[in-house]
Parts: C-alpha cells; sequence; structure tokens
C-alpha cells in the first residue's frame, strides 16, 4: 500500500470510526505517538554485526547475540545466483501495536479509527473464579526502516516493500477466544498444567540473566509466562508493561504458526526466509517505543526477559497505556 493509498484509508476509516462512536469509546481515549524513524529506534540495537560466527562490531551495548552460522562463506542458488560472505546483523522490521482499546493505534498517532464492525475487546476483568484476565488486541506494521534508510545496502538481504498495515486482530475470530485459537496451535494442551508452566522459570532465568531464551521450553515466554494460548488473553494483575510485552511474544509466535512470519536466523536461511511454523525465540528483539523510546542497555530484549530493570516510568497512567514495539528481526545473510 503506497503512502497516498494509506492516508487515504486512515481518513476514511476516521470519519467512519468517529460516526459509530459510542459514549463509553469516548471514555477510554486512545493515546499515542507517530514513532520517528530516526530519533525512537535504539541504533545500537543493530549490533553485533558478524561474518560468519566471527563479530566485526559489537556496538556499545551488552546485547547478547543469537548463534550465527559458522562458515564465513555462502553459496546460494536462489533468488539470486551467488557466492558471498555470511552476515549477521539485527533488522528493525515491523513495528506493533498492543493496545486494550479496539482499533486504536498508538504507532499512527494515537488515532482510533474503527470502521464500525469487528471483535470488541474487553479491559480487565475477573472469571467466576476469581482470577483476573486483560485482554489486548494487536497490530503489525511493514516497516523495513534499513532499506527506507539505505543503512545496508545489500539489496539481497534487505526487505524493500513499503510502510502497510499487515494484520489487525479485530477481525481474527482466533485472537479472542481460547477454544477457537486451538485450530491452529492444538497441542496447548499439553502445557495447560503446572509442571509445563514451572518450567517457564528456568526460561525466565535464562533470558534474563544470559540473554538466550531456552529454545527447548518453545511454549514458554519467560518472566511473561505462556505462549499459549496464542490469544489476547493473559491470566494475572500483570501492569500494562509486562502484559502488553507478553501479548506481543504470543502474537509474533501466532504469526509464525500462520506462516505469516518466516524464519531469517541461521544457515538455512542464508539465501531466503525459510517457513517456520514454530517461532525461533532467539531469532526476535522487542524495543518499547510508544509512549516511551526506551533506548539503553536494557533495550531490544530479548523474548522472556524481566521487565523489572526498566519497566520505571515507561508508562504513563490513564494517559499513556497504549503500548507501540519495534520489532527487531536477527537476520543471516549471504551478501554479495
Amino acid at each position: 500500500m503506497r503512502w497516498w493509498g494509506l492516508l487515504t484509508f486512515l481518513v476514511s476509516m476516521v470519519i467512519s470510526g468517529a460516526a459509530s462512536a459510542s459514549p463509553a469509546d469516548a471514555l477510554r481515549h486512545c493515546t499515542g505517538r507517530f514513532v520517528n524513524p530516526i530519533t525512537a529506534p535504539c541504533w545500537d540495537c543493530i549490533f553485533p554485526l558478524t561474518i560468519g560466527s566471527v563479530p566485526i562490531w559489537r556496538g556499545k551495548g551488552v546485547r547478547i547475540d543469537a548463534p550465527n552460522p559458522s562458515s564465513p562463506i555462502c553459496a546460494c542458488g536462489t533468488p539470486i545466483p551467488r557466492v558471498g560472505l555470511t552476515i549477521g546483523y539485527w533488522e528493525p522490521s515491523r513495528l506493533m501495536d498492543v493496545t486494550q482499546k479496539p482499533f486504536c493505534f498508538p504507532n499512527l498517532g494515537g488515532m482510533s479509527i474503527s470502521p464500525g464492525f469487528g471483535y470488541a475487546g474487553k479491559s480487565e476483568y475477573r472469571q467466576e473464579s476469581g482470577a483476573a484476565r486483560t485482554a489486548y488486541h494487536a497490530h503489525y506494521y511493514v516497516y523495513p526502516l534499513l532499506a527506507w534508510l539505505q543503512i545496508l545496502t545489500d539489496f539481497v538481504c534487505m526487505e524493500s516493500s513499503g510502510f502497510d498495515i499487515a494484520y489487525m486482530t479485530e477481525f481474527d475470530p482466533l485472537w479472542n477466544s481460547d477454544e477457537l485459537s486451538a485450530i491452529i496451535n492444538p497441542e496447548v494442551f499439553l502445557f495447560a498444567n503446572p509442571i509445563a508452566q514451572l518450567a517457564c522459570s528456568a526460561d525466565c532465568v535464562a533470558a534474563t540473566t544470559v540473554g538466550r531464551p531456552i529454545q527447548k521450553l518453545f511454549w514458554c515466554a519467560g518472566c511473561q509466562g505462556s505462549l499459549y494460548p496464542m490469544t489476547g488473553q493473559v491470566a494475572g494483575d500483570y501492569g500494562p508493561l509486562t502484559g502488553s510485552l507478553h501479548v506481543a511474544e504470543k502474537f509474533q509466535a501466532k504469526l509464525h504458526r500462520e506462516l505469516l512470519a518466516w524464519g531469517t536466523r541461521g544457515s538455512l536461511s542464508l539465501c531466503q526466509p525459510i517457513p517456520q511454523p514454530m517461532m525461533d525465540k532467539l531469532q526476535y528483539r522487542f524495543q518499547l517505543v510508544t509512549p516511551v523510546a526506551h533506548k539503553n542497555m536494557f533495550s531490544c530484549t530479548a523474548i522472556g526477559k524481566s521487565t523489572v530493570p526498566y519497566e520505571h516510568l515507561k508508562v504513563i497512567p490513564v494517559k499513556g497505556e497504549d503500548i507501540g514495539y519495534l520489532v527487531w528481526k536477527k537476520r543471516n545473510c549471504c551478501a554479495l
């Protein structure tokens, strides 16, 4: 979708959303800001930059890299026949909204652009058992920032698409129902027990102390809990930052299960991205950009890492509880 088409879409949605807004919706005002593509990203998150398994630039941070292919030389037959160098870096490739307010777009300046239909969201509520649950919606934007700014110029490795709204959970019935979501993740029933959930504590420790979640515990999101079910509902009295990060991780796993997100890390992905129905937890970092751009040694955190070291003053009560994330993706590529 080109910029003019996106602008037309947004204007029409704002008009229709304003016409269908209820008094209750008005009380739940959407907040946010437009993400500055120059100042908002933590540019040090691109690093380490590697050739093969050897880092050639680590950057200023102390972020732990994902494992890279061992050989510095690679060869590809598709999509372009080539012999090149095996490079590794972290690419800011997607934006993500996570909000309790349906059709609220924090990364688009806090606009509410409801078309008047779709699945409504639910704020915090309690089940009959007394346990608290919170429901969120998520939006996914195509955001190939490195290609736009021409920071790395190898056209084979760069995603060259334009800005687009790729996914809105308000139109997804599986996102709003734990039961229906079992259609795409039937193994959820294997992990709905205390033993499987207790194992996630080990994932929490690994992600927080070492910076690498445990891949074998694929059902875990570390300190945030479980990746199952892959819906917008989270259990417990989470704060906005921890709860939204948990939903962001679950949503990323859901996109892989639906083959809307592919693998870009490791030797099998050097020539082109590969189908990956089970998310590689080492492939992603999440950086908070809305309402406060998070740029320090704790930004761009691994999946499952505790939010305790950096969550202070990152969310503004009432005014700034609609969250936006920049998704950094590990990229191994055979570069010319």
